[in-house]
């Protein structure tokens, strides 16, 4: 819809002439995907206000906002268009019904206190292989949730599915206004929220307000159980639909389970970390500890449980603490971590506990208690609400330290941002490449130092886990995954990563995936192979398949095309890039001419932004260049990385003495050996050693002497005034990996990228 239509339709006045084509309704800032084309709902809330982020959206592309008063910042702006109400979430809600009335097809609405989504899920897998069926997301079934639901309807959806939670009472009518179900599920009724009923009937009375004009209502069968109850509602509304029987039992049998968001990662000091924060109720809890409890491991690691207070049970919380504790002592833990003012309060009920008990009222006040700084030899089950950020404890668990450093100055960053901006137009954006962990430099910290540049439009990773650890320390912005993998997709889902497609055989697992996961919309970059041959989608022979494969789903939506030139490093492969630029075009005319969305294009590298400025296009992607390497001519632009350490030894060696392993350190005169606490195990190369290559000690150039061991190398002091304790530059200022690359006939991403994790990062600003 177009903005002016929106206006109309939900009695908004316009403030400002933009008349924007509108396909994305947003209401968290951190989910922007395609600004150009985005509403955005500022939505007042007891918890926040989306006023608060408009001017930070308008930065990032944003044009038009739902707003009930007009920003000062930006009110002058002629290119956006604001639409003042006087409720932005009712705003919200009145365009959605708006949209729900243009379809008239079946509507099935889901309501009860538990396994709305399992049946939504498994109702998607029965009817999708015949029908286009457009449903919730996820679990989006709130007052914000639902209208953004109902967004997602379009001309080919055949069905539609939408769950509505409420949590007090007064709030269905609103969601039935927006659903106006025809066919009704009602999968029972729980203690979630009971604390905002008077009574169990008070709530099932709310509940049922959903079905006030359905023509049918389906309720599940007394006597089963929760599972069986989710199964016999599938298999009743596929009847109601004229599915036959020997077809729904088929597809009943072929169910596959809702994904359980449940890790296991290696710890440290022997620990292993069950890592089951994702959500917190009572009935997770259980088989979250029946999960340890069960799974084989080491006879003497005890099995500790980190759990928060859990929210909204309706159960009043005394009767709900001993409870768990019940659950405790029933699944053997050892150890049991509460946290939180609730919890705290509750400690007596789990006095009877045979298991040591310790209460904090926050997990900082855990992370910096004596217990877990000895933890040890554990089995650590982390189970805990959102609002309590237990990913702190995951990452504080899994940390790793070493005393070599690598100083990382962030300043430097920016500037080489700024230096590769002055060659793009005002509107180009930029991708900063922070795959394999910022090129060694630390991807959290210069992630969050790229977050606050307006002109940084994406970040980009390898693979998933690289986007899911910036996601865990609050970057927002959108995240490219370059290389995911087919074991990645419940990540990308689950932190909203933009995957990378380069074959039909991930496209269609991708899709696959996203469709049993309940996603639509989610964006994807299309990778295209014009001469690189590595990966990628011939843009000559393989669109029309591939844009056919794209228009026949709704789940993934391509946000941008891009290729990697060759050679933008090197005028004489001039004429080879362009006719990769050539190719490129190709896909990508044909690609942008199937959909009506703005698809984002990019080709240029770092050194393709200086070489190539008339190819900029949408975007450019930074790498090389951000950390302070010219990838023109091997120059330090800004340096941005330091490897540092100090000598843990001097030795006075004879003449004729040999250093090192194998004796290939042949000294020819009296020497002054220096010892460092850097090896190959650290990343540096074996082939630096027997004077290959040189560090610097106090500005001196000390060359290696004999082989590099593993965590050990020596250094030919003689000649330069130290002592013990003394600092030794491996690469920096003075010393750039480009000039070590050459010395091991590598490139200085190698040497960049090489340095370990053990190595500690140490950030500054200037």
């Amino acid at each position: 819809m177009r903005v002016s239509t929106i206006a109309s339709l939900i009695g908004a006045r316009q403030v400002g002439e933009a008349d924007i084509n509108i396909n994305w309704l947003l209401t968290d800032s951190r989910s922007l995907c395609f600004p150009e084309s985005t509403l955005f709902f500022a939505i007042r809330t007891p918890r926040g206000d989306g006023h608060r982020y408009i001017q930070d959206l308008y930065s990032r592309g944003v044009r038009a906002f739902v707003v009930e008063e007009i920003p000062d910042i930006t009110a002058s702006s002629g290119e956006c268009a604001f639409l003042q109400v006087e409720n932005s979430l009712v705003a919200l809600q009145r365009l959605a019904e708006r949209k729900r009335e243009e379809y008239d097809i079946p509507i099935i609405g889901i309501t009860g206190s538990n396994g709305k989504t399992t049946v939504k899920e498994w109702l998607y897998q029965m009817l999708s292989p015949d029908m286009t069926v457009t449903r919730s997301p996820r679990s989006y079934n709130s007052q914000i949730g639902v209208p953004l639901s109902v967004w997602g309807l379009w001309e080919k959806s055949q069905i539609g599915i939408f769950e509505a939670a409420i949590s007090q009472p007064g709030e269905m009518e609103a969601l039935e206004r927006i659903i106006q179900p025809t066919i009704g599920v009602f999968t029972g009724l729980g203690s979630a929220h009971q604390e905002n009923f008077q009574s169990m009937e008070q709530k099932r009375e709310e509940k049922m307000k959903l079905f006030a004009h359905c023509k049918t209502v389906f309720m599940p069968t007394p006597g089963l159980s929760a599972l069986e109850a989710d199964r016999d509602l599938c298999r009743q509304v596929c009847r109601h639909l004229g599915m036959p029987d020997d077809v729904i039992e088929q597809r009943l049998a072929q169910l596959e389970p809702i994904a359980m968001r449940l890790e296991v990662k290696q710890g440290r000091h022997g620990c292993m970390i069950i890592n089951d924060s994702y959500n917190s109720d009572l009935n997770s809890l259980g088989i979250a500890m029946d999960f340890m409890n069960r799974r084989p491991d080491r006879a003497d690691r005890q099995r500790v449980l980190i759990l928060s207070d859990i929210l909204q049970s309706g159960v009043p919380p005394r009767m709900f603490y001993e409870h768990v504790a019940q659950l405790v002592q029933m699944r053997g833990v050892e150890c049991f971590i509460g946290i939180g003012p609730q919890i705290c309060d509750h400690a007596a009920c789990f006095d009877q506990l045979q298991a040591q008990c310790q209460f904090y009222p926050s997990t900082d006040a855990y992370l910096q208690s004596q217990s877990f700084a000895m933890l040890r030899d554990s089995v650590v089950l982390i189970k805990g609400a959102r609002s309590f950020h237990f990913e702190k404890i995951t990452q504080a668990l899994e940390q790793k330290v070493h005393e070599t450093i690598l100083e990382v100055n962030l300043s430097a960053v920016v500037d080489n941002l700024n230096y590769y901006r002055s060659f793009l137009d005002p509107n180009t954006r930029i991708i900063c490449m922070v795959k394999a962990d910022a090129y060694g430099a630390g991807a959290v910290e210069v992630s969050k130092t790229l977050q606050s540049q307006t002109q940084v439009g994406y970040l980009a990773v390898a693979v998933a886990d690289e986007g899911a650890l910036l996601r865990s320390n609050g970057i927002t912005k959108p995240i490219m995954i370059m290389n995911p993998e087919m074991t990645s997709f419940d990540t990308l889902f689950e932190y909203n990563l933009e995957p990378e497609v380069y074959s039909f055989r991930i496209l269609d697992a991708l899709i696959h995936a996203a469709e049993r996961a309940g996603i639509t919309g989610m964006p994807i970059h299309i990778k295209l192979d014009t001469g690189m041959h590595r990966l990628g989608f011939d843009p000559e022979t393989e669109m029309p398949r591939l844009i056919e494969k794209l228009q026949h789903q709704t789940a993934l939506v391509p946000r941008s095309i891009f290729s990697h030139f060759v050679g933008s490093d090197s005028d004489s492969f001039d004429q080879f890039s362009s006719e990769q630029y050539r190719r490129y075009l190709i896909g990508a005319d044909a690609l942008q001419a199937a959909f009506p969305h703005h698809i984002l294009r990019h080709m240029n590298n770092s050194a393709g932004i200086e070489h190539f400025p008339d190819r900029q296009m949408d975007m450019v992607r930074l790498g090389l260049g951000l950390y302070g390497i010219d990838p023109r001519n091997d120059s330090i632009i800004n340096n941005v990385s330091t490897l540092k350490t100090t000598i843990l030894q001097i030795h006075d060696v004879k003449a004729g003495e040999t250093v090192g392993y194998s004796r290939r350190g042949k000294l020819t005169r009296d020497s002054r050996i220096a010892a460092i606490p850097i090896g190959y195990a650290d990343g540096w190369d074996r082939l630096f050693g027997n004077g290959n290559a040189y560090a610097l000690v106090n500005g001196q150039k000390a060359p290696y002497v004999g082989n590099i061991c593993m965590d050990v190398c020596m250094i030919d002091v003689t000649d330069i005034p130290c002592q013990e304790g003394d600092h030794v530059v491996l690469f920096g200022d003075q010393l750039s990996p480009s000039l070590l690359a050459r010395t091991v006939n590598t490139i200085p991403y190698e040497i960049l990228t090489s340095v370990s994790h053990r190595v500690k990062r140490v950030y500054y600003h200037e």
